[in-house]
């Protein structure tokens, strides 16, 4: 459903950071560890790693770490940042802007809402920095998991205890529960290449690596959509509560995305689908014995301007298309919008090296009855985020909405 960084801080509480991780996967989450120096003291990297099926994250410093800038990768995939145990170190640390290890850099670098369970000695608590640095994180929207009272590690009685998991695990799930336009409503998204077999070992293919549609079936499941995702050939891992269907070939395409459209509010024709395939595949290896091969090609489904077709009269699903042009990017935009009667073209010029297909950036135009909007380079994960949220637009109006 979500993927969710657990920060685990140096306090006793730590050992039920391992309960928390096992709640939050009970209810669908994928859980990375980040542990700071001093947890390693309460708890082995090792117990982490074998619950949640991932490397435990300890410093940016780690041999090999640079090249990804994983605390920088991390902070655009994750859909909260939960810390439990927080201490006083990591709550100051936090407070003051302090990016000294993993952990702090982490915060500093993510835009997702960020969830605490503070843990500390109830003196420690209650100590006016410690409640000022609480404050201005508060005022900054970082929520926080009450501690409880009763006996502490150090032989106290009073508040300052970890919240139960069970409590640290709810509050989780209320952030992640998105109340948008999109809630609950069906989505389905397609991406990636199709491939048209010339033989057993040859088809006709393209460069598309799926990024996109991959990107934005995410996006749409983040805004509490239930989505399918129709995926041609990438080398991707589907994103995690997405419902993934592989397809290979432009008419298998065509099945899985007609037979679901009459269920769906949305459909966001991201893929890449091949427009001739050959009229019959040999059935035998093709043999170079020519210096000219011949071959007899047929077109393809359209199956956006079917789509259209099917909903000609209904005000659903909400139509998205994709125009990838290497000229005329504009005018074959707009061609495709009043040709194929859907809601809205996203257009890219692919014939660029540091946009549109097999890179993680894109450059896209948003054509729509409203006009013309264009985002400029970045990271297909957050054009994937601003698409969405063009679309989360449409659903309030049933209107194109341009910002």
């Amino acid at each position: 459903m979500a993927t969710i960084a657990l920060g685990v801080c140096g306090g006793i509480g730590a050992y039920k950071s391992v309960e928390v991780a096992r709640g939050l996967q009970k209810h669908g989450h994928d859980v990375i560890a980040v542990m700071t120096r001093s947890a390693k003291n309460f708890v082995g990297t090792v117990t982490f790693e074998a619950i949640t099926r991932h490397r435990v994250l300890t410093s940016q410093f780690e041999p090999g770490a640079n090249s990804d800038i994983e605390h920088i990768a991390l902070a655009s995939t994750i859909d909260l940042l939960l810390v439990a145990p927080a201490t006083a170190n990591i709550i100051g640390k936090f407070a003051n802007g302090i990016a000294d290890d993993f952990l702090t850099s982490l915060y500093l670098a993510t835009k997702a809402p960020v969830l605490m369970a503070p843990a500390m000695n109830t003196h420690m608590l209650e100590h006016e920095a410690v409640r000022r640095n609480l404050d201005m994180l508060s005022a900054r929207g970082v929520r926080f998991v009450e501690p409880g009272s009763g006996y502490l590690a150090c032989g106290w009685i009073g508040k300052g205890r970890l919240a139960e998991p069970d409590d640290i695990v709810a509050a989780a799930d209320q952030i992640l529960i998105p109340s948008g336009p999109l809630k609950g409503k069906r989505v389905m998204v397609t991406a990636g290449p199709t491939r048209e077999a010339l033989d057993p070992v040859r088809f006709i293919g393209n460069r598309s690596s799926g990024k996109m549609g991959y990107a934005l079936a995410d996006a749409a499941r983040r805004r509490g959509a239930d989505v399918v995702l129709v995926s041609g050939p990438t080398e991707l891992k589907p994103p995690s509560g997405v419902e993934t269907i592989q397809v290979s070939t432009a008419a298998q395409m065509r099945e899985a995305v007609i037979s679901r459209a009459a269920s769906a509010d949305v459909v966001i024709m991201a893929a890449a689908v091949s427009d001739y395939a050959p009229i019959a595949a040999a059935g035998q290896k093709i043999h170079k014995d020519e210096d000219e091969l011949t071959l007899k090609l047929v077109r393809t489904p359209d199956i956006l301007a079917e789509l259209g077709r099917l909903r000609a009269g209904k005000d659903r699903p909400l139509l998205v298309g994709f125009a990838a042009e290497t000229t005329d990017l504009i005018a074959q935009a707009r061609k495709k919008h009043r040709e194929k009667g859907v809601d809205m073209i996203v257009a890219n010029d692919v014939s660029r090296s540091d946009a549109g297909f097999n890179v993680d950036a894109n450059e896209v135009t948003i054509v729509s009855a409203g006009g013309e909007e264009t985002l400029p380079l970045q990271s297909k994960t957050i054009i994937a985020g601003q698409l969405i949220a063009r679309i989360e637009a449409m659903l309030g109006s049933r209107t194109p909405v341009m910002r």
